[in-house]
């Protein structure tokens, strides 16, 4: 399966996972299907298994028992090496506190997730170039992060985790370390990802931001998905 599939297709399918760590059981017994083209938010309190289920799915982590398929790669046959690959060209991940490299202008930040890939740093930057001025900070390029507002350094980490057109796009709590006003916008930014066509799967404590950006939520309590539903997303 490739990310060229038909709406509708499951890009991510998790059957009966269970996840232990030696004194708790995160996951028990979860499944969950997200097809292409969905916008879905996990939500429940914390040490509920968001975080685990999110990990799970980025290959960071694997299941005690049970499968993670994700775009059609059994992530449980995968070696290390293969789970690296998996991420960097099927998964893009957006985190709460950007994770961007310091030493790296903003331009740099986002060409080096294709370079990491085999794409020549000519082709990368000309790729970095078209995501910044997408997301409306092209004059950023050449600023560092810490120049950066939080707003404009989560555009760059977007800007990075789609730089190799991901199946997926991976994001937890992407709203959490920002103003009001930033997040605002970096919600607006995935709901427009999203109606274009991306699928999107978002861990987040934000009833806001779930109900502007998913079509469905699945709340997760004590490591069982105890509730599923479909949303009407705010205008």
């Amino acid at each position: 399966m490739t990310s060229d599939d038909s709406t509708g297709q499951a890009v991510v399918k998790l059957t009966d996972v269970r996840k232990e760590y030696s004194d708790s059981v995160a996951l028990d017994g979860v499944s969950l299907e997200i097809r292409a083209g969905e916008a879905v938010a996990v939500m429940g309190p914390s040490g509920s298994g968001k975080s685990t289920l999110l990990n799970l799915v980025a290959g960071l982590d694997r299941p005690t028992s049970g499968s993670v398929v994700v775009n059609g790669d059994d992530l449980g046959t995968m070696n290390e090496t293969g789970l690296a690959l998996f991420r960097r060209r099927r998964i893009g991940m957006i985190f709460q506190f950007f994770n961007l490299l310091d030493d790296l202008p903003a331009l740099d930040n986002i060409a080096l997730a294709a370079q990491l890939t085999g794409t020549s740093a000519t082709q990368a930057r000309r790729r970095a170039l078209e995501l910044l001025g997408e997301l409306g900070i092209a004059g950023r390029k050449n600023i560092y992060p810490a120049q950066l507002s939080g707003g404009e350094r989560q555009r760059v980490a977007v800007a990075r985790a789609l730089m190799n057109r991901p199946a997926l796009l991976l994001a937890d709590e992407p709203t959490g370390a920002l103003d009001s006003r930033s997040g605002e916008q970096v919600m607006d930014l995935l709901l427009d990802l999203n109606q274009i066509g991306q699928t999107l799967l978002l861990v987040t404590h934000d009833e806001r931001l779930a109900t502007r950006c998913a079509s469905r939520t699945v709340e997760v309590v004590d490591g069982k998905v105890a509730r599923e539903a479909g949303l009407e997303r705010l205008s």
